[in-house]
């Protein structure tokens, strides 16, 4: 091991001992000969094991040309034993606890809208991180390698793995009122029907009743990352938080911000709405829960002064924030925005000066972007949560995910219920493309309209990329947490009729069309299973 990557080790065995971790754990397995994750158990949370992946130790790897190095196991404990003056670290794998599924996988990667591992074999550690990903390895080569030989789940051939779903953009208030009232354009349909609705939110049992209900209902149906707007309510926003918390969910939760242009009883004063947001972010930030992140949430720019989207705006970068809103939905709202803002640019670039666009932002609908648009959000890193059965329930418009994903927009999908009539990811993936399919109708020979494989890429790692998570979740790379979800197709209920003759295509994409939450059997967030056996 050369004298470069001895000190990479040291410096992060010295970020250890600072921080009171009591064992430290190397995982190399290899691919593009790049070391994947440092897993390290902390005294501090049990139950949380910190994972520190290569991702965040990337640039120093390739600023010293260190794309071909292995790194010694037993050169690691070695200098792990030298800098505390002890040993104990344990073996490379734990075998305690230790899960491996054998089956198919199926995945996207930055190349490829849709990978399938037949022979796939996966290995997740007790904190939830994969250890590693193998495809046509017997148990025999792999016990070899690692050194025992592990339980494993054997799927059957009915069965694969994917990634959980991520939901971009989801009104958590307004699912009450999912089926039904989508017969109204949006600022009709806002004040005829949303806001009346959140008001209701002041009160905490109801809130908590609808908050149970939402968070129960999208992770039975694959959700494991969902980006929730709340309402202006604290406290109701915490009861969010609570009801994600307590089922397991990974989730971006948004305390609501309007302190313009909505019904009295239903606005904030700009000073208050700035005080309680920070209040929020600082309870929930509080819990250290790793899969609760506070979002900062203005709701869009009609509702906002300048004033507020900027306090938020800084209160997005003092406490290194997320940040969702709404932005180009429909006609209507598009000329609201420059009738209220007439100094500005364009709708993006009053988010833009206000400073809440930021590589760590994601704007829903998206529909009506202008080229200034497009390549400002491309320079900041915005990006787009595609909420198709919203843009056509209330006939906002049709947003042209192609032409988005061509310029280099990073583009998720999202269920935006109420607005969108069904809580489920595979509603917006299938809606997506035929969104896609009715623009290429219209457009030249040459335009390729959505391939289910590019929809289903938009709804997990698309998803995580929008939400600045890909380097946590969306696919089945080592290191990352493993959230994922076990489809059956021949499941005892299942609505599917499959044939002997399908192939693992056939089956995957029946599931993407015509599957639903009975072919779900099981849900896994950060390697913990949350629905599944009675769960």
């Amino acid at each position: 091991m050369n004298d470069t990557t001895n000190e990479l080790v040291v410096a992060l065995a010295h970020s250890c001992s600072k921080q009171h971790l009591v064992s430290l754990r190397l995982f190399c397995f290899s691919q593009d000969n790049l070391p994947y994750a440092l897993q390290i158990r902390t005294s501090r949370r049990q139950n949380w094991p910190l994972c520190l992946q290569t991702r965040k130790i990337g640039k120093v790897i390739r600023h010293h040309n260190l794309l071909n190095f292995t790194l010694s196991f037993s050169s690691i404990r070695d200098i792990m034993e030298q800098f505390n003056g002890r040993n104990g670290y344990g073996p490379i794998y734990e075998p305690e606890g230790v899960k491996v599924y054998c089956g198919t996988l199926v995945h996207a990667t930055k190349d490829k809208p849709m990978e399938i591992l037949r022979n796939g074999v996966i290995g997740v550690d007790t904190s939830g991180k994969i250890l590693f990903v193998k495809d046509g390895d017997s148990i025999e080569s792999l016990s070899a390698e690692i050194g025992f030989r592990p339980e494993v789940r054997n799927l059957k051939d009915s069965q694969f793995i994917i990634p959980g779903f991520i939901d971009t953009h989801i009104h958590a208030p307004q699912y009450p009122n999912t089926g039904t009232k989508v017969d109204l354009p949006l600022l009709e349909w806002l004040n005829a029907y949303t806001f009346p609705l959140e008001v209701k939110y002041s009160d905490l049992k109801f809130a908590r009743d609808v908050y149970q209900k939402v968070v129960h209902k999208t992770l039975s149906n694959g959700t494991t990352t969902a980006s929730y707007f709340a309402t202006i309510h604290k406290g109701a926003s915490m009861a969010l938080c609570d009801a994600a918390e307590s089922f397991g969910q990974r989730a971006y939760v948004g305390k609501c911000n309007s302190d313009q242009n909505l019904p009295d009883n239903y606005c904030e004063g700009t000073a208050a709405s700035l005080r309680d947001t920070e209040e929020f972010i600082m309870e929930v930030l509080g819990r250290k829960n790793p899969l609760l992140t506070p979002v900062i949430t203005p709701r869009y720019a009609v509702s906002c002064t300048t004033e507020l989207m900027a306090g938020l705006g800084k209160l997005a970068e003092k406490y290194d924030l997320p940040i969702q809103s709404h932005l180009c939905e429909s006609l209507a709202e598009v000329k609201w925005v420059s009738e209220l803002f007439p100094q500005y640019d364009s709708y993006t670039d009053v988010y833009d000066k206000c400073g809440v666009f930021t590589n760590k932002t994601v704007m829903a609908h998206c529909v009506y972007l202008t080229e200034f648009d497009v390549a400002l959000m491309k320079e900041r890193g915005v990006g787009v949560s595609h909420c198709p059965n919203s843009n056509l329930s209330i006939c906002s418009g049709l947003m042209d995910a192609r032409t988005w994903l061509d310029k280099g927009l990073k583009v998720g999908l999202g269920t935006d219920v109420s607005g969108g009539y069904h809580p489920s990811m595979l509603d917006a993936i299938r809606l997506a493309i035929h969104t896609s399919n009715a623009l290429s109708i219209q457009r030249p020979p040459d335009y390729k309209p959505l391939s289910y494989q590019e929809a289903f890429r938009m709804a997990t790692l698309g998803g995580a990329e929008v939400l600045a998570l890909d380097d946590t979740i969306g696919n089945f790379e080592v290191g990352k947490d493993f959230d994922a979800l076990l489809v059956d197709m021949e499941s005892s209920n299942s609505r599917v009729d499959t044939f002997d003759f399908d192939s693992i295509e056939d089956l995957v994409q029946k599931f993407l069309f015509i599957g639903d939450d009975r072919n779900i059997q099981e849900v896994y967030v950060c390697g913990q299973k949350v629905v599944g056996d009675g769960k």
